[in-house]
């Protein structure tokens, strides 16, 4: 008799990696997991520019499709070039740019960099895309749900448009996780092989009288 097929398992549900070791961005390559949250300390040179440039006047709004390799990004907010910091911040933001890449061996990104006084995207969703990088300079970070929590609707997705804990998707708002300034997220889309029923459900965060504007970088395969 034949030997029967190999089973190739997957979870029910996808799980969530939190460390403060940049190393384990590589575990987003398991089946089973679908969020990494890297939690950091930050320069505090970079600390000292986002301060500065959240509480100006200065609106950012950068979207580049740059080859990783050959970008200045000492040129990424020439209207913020003045502030104290702003060689330290491009280096970090040069230098989470290239762990993106190395990660999944990519030539090019697509990058944003905004600064956001309101919710971008306010309802809970699903990106469609491989995976995303999300980390917020300042202000209070994207929030997230554990596979677990989330009631998917119909028949994968959570859409952009759909309602958020008000509509029962969210049984229990202590559900919701929030990643702190200056983390680095990975966030796996429904466009990722395998990942198309446990795509990372998340949305942008309500902002606050204390923290009114955060700088919101996001990383996607270009």
């Amino acid at each position: 008799m034949s030997a029967n097929p190999r089973t190739i398992f997957k979870p029910a549900y996808s799980e969530a990696i939190i460390s403060d070791d940049l190393a384990d961005l590589t575990r987003i390559y398991e089946d089973s997991v679908n969020i990494c949250q890297i939690n950091r300390a930050i320069d505090p040179g970079v600390e000292a520019f986002i301060g500065e440039l959240l509480q100006s006047a200065v609106d950012i709004g950068v979207i580049e499709n740059l080859p990783v390799n050959t970008f200045d990004f000492s040129r990424l907010i020439p209207a913020a070039s003045h502030l104290e910091g702003y060689p330290a911040f491009c280096q970090d933001i040069a230098h989470l740019t290239t762990l993106f890449c190395d990660l999944f061996d990519l030539k090019r990104v697509g990058l944003r960099l905004r600064t956001l006084d309101r919710p971008m995207c306010p309802k809970f969703h699903v990106d469609a895309v491989p995976c995303r990088l999300v980390s917020t300079y300042g202000g209070i970070g994207t929030e997230w749900l554990e596979d677990k929590e989330v009631k998917r609707i119909k028949p994968v997705l959570v859409r952009h448009d759909s309602k958020d804990d008000s509509s029962g998707m969210v049984s229990d708002s202590s559900f919701i996780h929030t990643m702190p300034a200056y983390s680095v997220g990975l966030l796996k889309g429904s466009n990722w092989t395998g990942n198309e029923l446990h795509g990372a459900v998340h949305r942008s965060p309500k902002l606050s009288a204390d923290l009114p504007r955060r700088l919101l970088l996001t990383l996607d395969f270009a």
